[in-house]
């Protein structure tokens, strides 16, 4: 099955991974890319350490790719949309053990902003 990466957009053009991405370092931009690449190439196949669902019946249908370079962490959600397509939504540093709850509402509202405006398709 061959699987496409679509970025979310917002409504005012802009492009939270992308933008995310320009804020890191040379050689961790590079790793965020490799594993976009593998998550396309390989699809649901991708398990753990690089992705991971996110827990809980409100967060249902999220994912985190999980990348690590040296001592940082990154992680950009996702979500499957209409069975071949992945949806990466936005992406942030990790500081702490524990997901900070806005970075999960964020990804649940721009989750739900894509769906409302893609349905139709």
């Amino acid at each position: 099955m061959t699987w496409n990466i679509e970025y979310y957009q917002k409504e005012n053009g802009k492009i939270p991974v992308y933008e995310f991405m320009l804020t890191l370092e040379p050689k961790m931009r590079a790793k965020v890319s490799h594993y976009i690449d593998l998550l396309e190439k390989t699809g649901t196949n991708l398990t753990e350490p690089y992705v991971s669902s996110i827990k809980g019946e409100r967060y249902k249908g999220l994912w985190e790719l999980r990348v690590k370079f040296a001592s940082d962490i990154t992680r950009v959600f996702y979500f499957t949309f209409q069975r071949d397509t992945f949806v990466l939504l936005h992406g942030f540093k990790k500081k702490t053990n524990k997901t900070p709850e806005s970075e999960l509402e964020r990804a649940l509202k721009y989750k739900k902003d894509f769906e409302r405006r893609n349905s139709d398709e």
